[in-house]
């Protein structure tokens, strides 16, 4: 490969990330809140959801970052706004114009993972300038959830011509309904994409039965040149279209505190990786993704498993920066 940038350095082209933006009501045993010393169950809100996440992790790392969400003027709306605010996320014109905020009641578990149910509504209102992002990224409800979902899938098809596109499925499977017909939308959004990242546990729900690397190979027959498996704590699975190199990249032992937005930093920090090294980034970075090699997007899966390590070890959606990724 030729034309590289150096990964210690911010690209400062503009992504747009789409999707939504929620309270995260976290219940955690024993752990947080007044009633932590009894033993009692305590909940913390955080401000999250899925694509909120990347979003706010992206710009943790320097790059210009834009956000297409759905949120309310309410109490909870306008906490998510400030927060974006704060840590450099932009929203599109519209963001706000929901009836209500949505929210993610999560309960964590003894061993800090995380199950969820939802009270949300997602739309996806017109998001001017498209030709102005150099890369895209989505997933998780608002690629499946209607009406919203088809809006961002002709979203995303309107931007690929001058941005290289990333998708994350995330599957929630109380809120995607049949995996049937999610699978159908989460593998039209695979084939408009040129990297995803996917959990074993998204899979298994999705195409059970099937091995995974039979699943990465089908995907990669449809669109993507990069692919990445994550399987927790374990490490994960990288697989280029191109060459079918495949990779195990192993995750080091790492104290948990919550999973809450680790598979989030972990697309932050790809994301972030492959635009350093001008491996994404509008129709050049999808060339440069398109014959790349696995020393050439090994910088980026680091950068990706160092992000979601320091995350486990923090309550709730933490992003880290370069500074925190500099220190390990």
């Amino acid at each position: 490969m030729t034309d590289r940038r150096p990964l210690g350095s911010a690209r400062r082209g503009r992504t747009l990330v789409i999707g939504e933006a929620l309270i995260d009501a976290v219940a955690a045993p024993g752990r947080r809140g007044d009633d932590a010393d009894t033993g009692a169950d305590a909940t913390v809100e955080h401000v999250g959801g899925s694509p909120a996440n990347v979003a706010v992790g992206l710009a943790a790392l320097d790059h210009p970052v834009t956000l297409a969400t759905w949120i309310a003027t309410d109490d909870r709306g306008t906490r998510i706004a400030d927060h974006c605010r704060e840590r450099g996320v932009e929203l599109t014109p519209g963001s706000q114009g929901a009836p209500f905020t949505s929210v993610a009641h999560a309960t964590i578990d003894g061993t800090g993972a995380a199950t969820y149910r939802f009270e949300l509504e997602w739309q996806l209102p017109a998001v001017p300038g498209l030709t102005g992002y150099e890369h895209v990224h989505t997933g998780s409800i608002a690629a499946v959830l209607e009406p919203g979902g088809g809006a961002v899938r002709d979203t995303l098809r309107t931007a690929r011509p001058t941005a290289t596109i990333s998708y994350d499925p995330n599957v929630r499977p109380a809120l995607m309904g049949d995996p049937g017909e999610a699978r159908r939308v989460i593998e039209e959004c695979v084939a408009l994409s040129d990297v995803v990242k996917v959990s074993d546990e998204d899979l298994a729900w999705l195409r059970p039965g099937e091995a995974v690397d039979d699943i990465v190979a089908d995907w990669a027959g449809g669109g993507p040149s990069l692919i990445v498996v994550t399987r927790g704590g374990q490490g994960a699975l990288v697989r280029l279209t191109r060459t079918r190199e495949t990779h195990f990249a192993p995750v080091p032992p790492v104290t948990v505190v919550d999973t809450v937005g680790a598979g989030d930093s972990f697309m932050a920090g790809l994301i972030s990786g492959l635009l350093d090294t001008g491996l994404a980034g509008g129709p050049a970075g999808r060339d440069r993704l398109g014959r790349a090699e696995l020393a050439d997007v090994g910088p980026a899966i680091d950068r990706a498993i160092a992000a979601s390590r320091l995350t486990v070890g923090h309550p709730g959606a933490h992003a880290p920066t370069r500074a925190d990724l500099a220190r390990g």
